[in-house]
């Protein structure tokens, strides 16, 4: 019974969420687009300053950070634990209202709360809370970003925040040195986390690669700081559940019938159409000559905090 009941749950949330940017939208039909851009970004805000406010774990990243993997790994985790049934991917509070041992686990790209809030050069809404932090080499999340926002991303998406138009003509490298979409983005992302982590009341810096070197021990260290500490065996099977080639199955199968677009290729045809597209540590190197790579490499060692161990003293 509690799991139909977050099922109808779910679904008069998305429901409400689409409805009330709709009619914002629609109540300032004959103002400039920025004014609409600016408003549906405070509509947003606000709608996510309220589950923060509400949540036990806050778990941020930059998109295209790995963030589907751990919320996958996590949810199988739980529902080995808990008994819950593998085909609900965990959201804020469903698996909470569930079974109350499971926290709320707030994931968010932090794009928005600041314009709720006007707290755009500080991490001062997410003083009060528990916050991990997953990070990815940006130089991988800004080449995931491209094909991201070639293949997968909204057009409504693309001008709430702030990417290249849907007619852009733009190579993969000029989007990945672009200030508003790319690299630099990423690295200053990453900076002011890094700069305000101190001031948090609890802090976990989860790195993407530590969790693909060393994916049952990353866990367990992950589970300890959420409060929700798991057994080997637990650990083991959310691990397995959510490996590369199992998470690319049930893609392409819409496992999870009820996470929306989010786990459902755009194209099956097309493997860059994929949530889950390649998971390769180091993979942006794969698309750059020699030239390119030497001016990315420069961007990271001279602009990102060696807090999270990307730069490169070669």
């Amino acid at each position: 019974m509690p799991q139909v009941l977050h099922a109808g749950r779910q679904l008069f949330r998305s429901i409400w969420k689409k409805t009330s940017r709709r009619l914002l939208r629609a109540a300032l039909f004959f103002s400039p687009e920025e004014r609409k851009t600016r408003a549906e970004r405070w509509l947003r805000g606000r709608e996510q300053v309220k589950k923060l406010q509400q949540s036990d774990i806050v778990i941020v990243s930059f998109g295209k950070s790995g963030r589907t993997w751990l919320r996958v790994m996590l949810s199988r985790l739980y529902q080995v634990k808990h008994g819950l049934s593998q085909r609900y991917l965990m959201g804020f509070d469903n698996f909470h209202h569930m079974n109350r041992a499971i926290p709320k686990v707030f994931y968010t790209h932090d794009n928005y709360i600041k314009d709720y809030t006007g707290n755009v050069d500080s991490k001062a809404d997410f003083y009060d809370h528990k916050v991990v932090l997953l990070a990815r080499d940006p130089r991988d999340v800004a080449v995931s970003q491209f094909f991201q926002w070639q293949y997968r991303m909204k057009p409504n998406k693309k001008i709430l925040n702030r990417y290249p138009g849907e007619d852009a003509d733009i190579s993969i490298f000029d989007f990945v040195m672009d200030k508003d979409a790319g690299l630099p983005k990423v690295i200053d992302f990453l900076n002011l986390w890094a700069s305000e982590r101190s001031r948090l009341k609890g802090f976990f810096l989860l790195r993407y690669e530590d969790l693909r070197a060393q994916p049952e021990a990353t866990l367990a260290k992950l589970l300890e700081f959420m409060g929700t500490p798991g057994t080997p065996e637990e650990i083991r099977e959310a691990v397995e559940f959510s490996s590369y080639e199992n998470m690319k199955k049930m893609e392409e199968k819409k496992t999870f019938w009820l996470s929306g677009g989010r786990m459902v290729p755009k194209d099956r045809d097309n493997p860059n159409t994929y949530k889950v597209r390649r998971a390769k540590v180091g993979g942006y190197r794969d698309y750059f000559d020699d030239e390119q790579v030497a001016q990315i490499e420069a961007l990271v060692n001279d602009t990102l905090s060696p807090f999270f161990g990307y730069n490169s003293t070669a």
